[in-house]
């Protein structure tokens, strides 16, 4: 996969242009709800994306412009009857949900209409989350299937909203807005309509994919050693990629001539 192309890969699919790779959860007669197959792909996608050189940030969005995703495909839990299925289930979804929340490039979930359920747990993984604002947000679990979410994920929306606010969304079943996701910190930014939110996703996905994909990077993987306890020690290895790479000396002769700098990621 490289420079500007597209590739069906059954209801995930995504182009590259720009730098900027489009992933879109293609199943809109279904609310963009996730089959096993669809989480598959996702997680090898993210595998694709990073050995991409020519991706530099992505956009994930759903089709049809009334879901983001709606979770995952109930027809999907029809056989979870067991401890052991009901554990698996989870270290599936997990092993997917950890895949993309590691994507050295930035990520940009673009929210519109329905993000519910596994589908806001796919939005929590990505860096920065802009919704229409119409969009709604929640797990409303506790009212439809009467399953629960895994300590991972509890600890992913701790992390945006705090512990009382995942508590409201659960214990209520009800689904936040786009403005009250975006008061409680679920939501980065909330654009007045679908035209606005695909020109500021437009927007901000060409700013970040102009920037130097070393420091992006790094500040990713920094905060992840920072939220885990490991500062000590840890992340020298990324002081040391960007302070020795060839990007840092461009951007140091850039900035000294007052020009552009060309990023290269290396």
């Amino acid at each position: 996969m490289s420079g500007d192309e597209t590739r069906e890969a059954g209801r995930v699919r995504h182009h590259v242009e720009n730098g900027v790779a489009r992933v879109v959860f293609d199943r809109p007669q279904a609310r963009n709800a996730f089959t096993f197959a669809m989480y598959e792909e996702l997680h090898d996608l993210c595998g694709a994306l990073e050995a991409d050189d020519a991706v530099r940030v992505v956009v994930l969005e759903g089709a049809g412009g009334k879901a983001f995703a709606a979770g995952t495909d109930i027809a999907a839990f029809r056989d979870v009857r067991t401890a052991e299925d009901a554990l698996a289930y989870e270290v599936r979804i997990e092993r997917v949900l950890s895949r993309l929340e590691s994507l050295p490039k930035p990520t940009i979930a673009m929210i519109a209409g329905a993000c519910t359920g596994g589908g806001a747990a796919i939005a929590a993984c990505c860096d920065l989350r802009i919704a229409e604002a119409g969009a709604r947000i929640g797990f409303p679990i506790a009212r439809t299937l009467g399953n629960c979410l895994s300590v991972r994920n509890l600890a992913r929306l701790a992390t945006l909203v705090g512990p009382a606010t995942v508590k409201e969304m659960i214990f209520t079943a009800r689904l936040l807005s786009a403005a009250e996701a975006c008061a409680k910190g679920f939501v980065t930014e909330v654009a007045a309509d679908p035209d606005a939110l695909a020109a500021r996703v437009d927007e901000l996905a060409a700013t970040i994919a102009g920037h130097a994909p070393l420091t992006l990077a790094a500040t990713k993987r920094g905060l992840a050693l920072a939220a885990s306890g490991e500062i000590d020690g840890a992340g020298d290895d990324l002081v040391v990629g960007c302070y020795t790479s060839g990007d840092f000396r461009e951007g140091m002769e850039a900035f000294l001539a007052k020009r552009k700098p060309v990023w290269q990621g290396r």
